[in-house]
């Protein structure tokens, strides 16, 4: 598969690239600066593109089998800037063949119990509204996008770097958490679950979240 990925200089577009070319995928990095750093495969090709123009996304996009995202806000942006990278991205796949999105989304939008997000719980962190909330506006253009296969993958409450097991659980727009309520994932096993999902487009048209 020869996948353009945007936002992968960030730490975890790194490991979404690195996984990808581990399963033999081709990639087309995506940053501001037009640089990966970490990775060094002949099968990955760093170019720098802004995700907020859309007939740029649409050049980039034209050729590649799927569209994958780890965009985020840098620190000179507000978060409000996802929802102008969401709805650029869909505009310039629609001016291209491509139709297979799949976007790195933020655990804030996912149900901890019916009609309940996580980011509307009482523990839910002041710092990380104004990012989630952004993530949430992001998430409704997206499933908005219906002539379009996207699939947004959302992690656990919790994601760090960590260890790459290739072990995780995914439920369909819910908080995935142990018993206990801990709810955890590793950057590398969340790559590992964004990339199974592009391959087996299994959670068309949904918003998946994965954990432990």
């Amino acid at each position: 598969m020869n996948v353009l990925l945007l936002g992968a200089s960030g730490r975890i577009g790194q490991r979404i690239a690195a996984e990808l070319l581990e399963r033999g995928h081709e990639v087309t990095g995506v940053s501001r600066s037009g640089d990966v750093p970490g990775i060094d495969d002949t099968d990955c090709k760093a170019v720098a593109g802004d995700a907020t123009d859309a007939d740029e996304i649409a050049a980039l996009a034209e050729g590649h089998d799927a569209v994958a995202s780890a965009l985020g806000p840098s620190e000179d942006e507000t978060a409000d800037i996802l929802s102008e990278m969401a709805a650029a991205v869909i505009k310039g796949l629609r001016q291209t063949s491509v139709d297979r999105l799949v976007w790195t989304g933020g655990a804030g939008g996912l149900n901890v119990e019916p009609n309940t997000m996580l980011i509307e719980t009482d523990d839910f962190p002041d710092e990380f509204e104004p990012v989630s909330r952004a993530a949430i506006d992001a998430f409704e253009i997206i499933r908005e996008a219906d002539d379009l296969e996207w699939t947004y993958v959302a992690p656990a409450a919790q994601i760090e770097p960590g260890e790459r097991t290739g072990e995780y659980r995914s439920a369909e727009g819910e908080l995935v958490a142990t018993a206990d309520g801990e709810s955890y994932i590793s950057m590398e096993d969340f790559a590992v679950a964004f990339v199974d999902e592009l391959e087996s487009g299994d959670a068309i048209n949904t918003q998946l979240g994965v954990g432990y």
